[in-house]
């Protein structure tokens, strides 16, 4: 094959690439252009794709009509919570499982593979049962507490832990350093895009989460970002244009977060398959 050849082959590469890119996006990029359109623009025919202007009367309306601003603070305030929480349980529980020899320790990480497995919709029931047997309904704390601690985190960090040479380990060991400082001094700044990637990974997952907030709050001051959407798409389900704008508006944290964390996501899915 000649390098002329090579040299086309790449740049077809890079246009299918493109393509494909454009064509997955496109939806997201029409809803916005919706949420700049007035309303006698979105029910114009043949449909309009571009706005005649820079309109923010949607963005407007709907931050006027509903606590919106609310809604992503508790959001916020959950995904740290859990982000923080996942982190230090993740770390603890792989660094055993990756540094430690104990009986049982490849049936136990089974065990907390198997959690992986399980269907969040089959324990809802008996968790709310749970939240409201502690009297916990619509606080903060239902919204974090079956979420403090993940098989995913384990799993991801433990993978990790175990391309850490065991010599690092017993160089610190000589030098008087313990499992605990080790482990913050040592393992934990060397897994820094690890971390990153599931603090991106769980916050993706935290967001997002419909059922469970649904079903431990009362109030609409302790309701969630995806529970607010559910609320505005079923009184804007004619009002496409204010519809669009709260959907984007809820977008934009996701979005942040993923361009900002991508490649550390990606690096975090990769690396957890490199060693067993």
């Amino acid at each position: 094959m000649t390098k002329k050849t090579k040299r086309l082959l790449k740049y077809l590469g890079f246009i299918i690439k493109l393509a494909v890119g454009f064509l997955i996006i496109s939806p997201i990029v029409y809803a916005l252009m919706v949420s700049f359109m007035q309303p006698s623009e979105v029910s114009a025919y043949p449909p309009k794709i571009f706005p005649d202007g820079l309109n923010l009367e949607n963005y407007l309306a709907v931050l006027e009509r509903f606590p919106l601003l609310s809604f992503l603070k508790n959001s916020l305030i959950v995904c740290a919570v859990v982000i923080v929480a996942q982190i230090i349980t993740s770390s603890l529980a792989a660094y055993a499982f990756a540094f430690f020899e104990f009986p049982g320790k490849r049936l136990l990480f089974g065990t907390v593979l198997l959690t992986m497995m399980i269907p969040a919709e089959t324990i809802i029931i008996s968790n709310y049962r749970t939240m409201c047997d502690m009297k916990l309904v619509d606080t903060y704390l239902a919204l974090v507490l079956p979420y403090l601690a993940a098989g995913m985190g384990v799993f991801l960090l433990r993978q990790f832990f175990l391309t850490i040479p065991i010599e690092l380990k017993q160089a610190a060991y000589i030098d008087g350093c313990g499992d605990f400082r080790f482990l913050l001094s040592i393992v934990m700044p060397i897994s820094k895009p690890i971390i990153a990637s599931l603090g991106v990974y769980v916050f993706v997952t935290t967001y997002n989460q419909y059922m469970w907030p649904l079903f431990v709050t009362n109030t609409t001051e302790m309701r969630t970002i995806q529970i607010g959407m559910g609320i505005l798409l079923d009184a804007e389900a004619v009002n496409y244009g204010n519809a669009t704008a709260g959907a984007m508006f809820t977008l934009i944290p996701v979005l942040l977060i993923f361009i900002i964390g991508q490649k550390y996501l990606i690096k975090g899915m990769v690396g957890s398959a490199v060693k067993g």
